[in-house]
């Protein structure tokens, strides 16, 4: 099935200008609600953008799967059917809701074209400095003004783990390893969180920052993220060694500038068995 990277990309930005935009820093108490927990907020821009992007899609790609966020919140057995699907297209239409209902200009809109469950192709999008990164797997990853200018991404050098700058979320981390985790993060030189992993993706592709690590597996939070980073030449891998893809829920994923970089990480900061799982060697 052929797509047009370059109209996903357009799409997003119109979601964001016709669903979004006009309500960044208006959003009223009663169109705010939360879904697992006081801090996963959905706001109408939420699901007027996912509507406007099912519609358009489907236009663009009649036969692919469409995921959103919202729908799957609603659905969770859209995503047994992204398990088997030969083609989707998986949408976070609103990444950082609790920024944007904050009034803060942290947040984006992301899509990724997935095929038998990896991605093939990635884009985020952010409203605010109206650009897009984005991937096609085996072409490297670029930013795209509005205008249509391009250049190419390369995430950073790798920095011993001293001078390494992070992003980190920890919202999901199991309590019983929760304080451990944060003790280890103190052996690189600076970490924080944007509460949005489109943010953090975006930075770390284009080379501020040494590391990435989120610790829950959503799809439409990582497929193109993790996508634009391998595409600028990031090792990307689940905590537990395995490749990431569209079938994963479970665990963490941590990108880094470079293999050895991540097995630094994994070794000196985020290895624990208290995972549930078997961290990597």
């Amino acid at each position: 099935m052929q797509f047009d990277l370059r109209e996903l990309a357009d799409k997003l930005r119109q979601a964001a200008w016709r669903e979004i935009l006009p309500r960044f820093r208006q959003v009223r108490e009663l169109e705010v609600r939360a879904k697992a927990d006081a801090t996963d907020l959905v706001t109408a821009a939420d699901e007027a953008a996912e509507r406007f992007l099912s519609q358009e899609i489907e236009g663009m790609m009649p036969d692919a799967l469409f995921v959103g966020e919202e729908g799957a919140s609603q659905d969770p057995h859209l995503l047994d059917r992204l398990d088997r699907a030969e083609t989707a297209i998986v949408v976070d239409p609103l990444d950082g809701t609790a920024n944007f209902v904050a009034g803060m200009p942290l947040f984006g809109v992301m899509a990724a074209v997935v095929r038998h469950g990896k991605p093939v192709a990635g884009v985020i999008y952010d409203p605010m400095s109206d650009d897009w990164v984005m991937a096609e797997a085996g072409g490297g990853a670029f930013q795209v003004g509005a205008d249509g200018t391009e250049r190419r991404l390369a995430v950073s050098d790798p920095a011993p783990l001293s001078e390494m700058v992070g992003y980190v979320s920890t919202d999901f981390l199991p309590p019983a390893i929760k304080p451990d985790i944060l003790a280890r993060l103190a052996k690189a030189r600076m970490f924080s969180s944007h509460r949005c992993a489109a943010q953090m993706y975006r930075a770390f592709a284009g080379g501020h920052g040494h590391f990435v690590m989120l610790d829950r597996l959503t799809p439409w939070d990582h497929l193109a993220g993790a996508l634009i980073a391998t595409e600028a030449g990031a090792h990307v891998a689940c905590l537990d060694g395995s490749p990431y893809d569209a079938r994963k829920r479970t665990g963490a994923l941590l990108a880094a500038t470079d293999r050895d970089s991540w097995h630094i990480l994994l070794r000196e900061v985020f290895a624990h068995g208290g995972w549930g799982f078997e961290p990597a060697n």
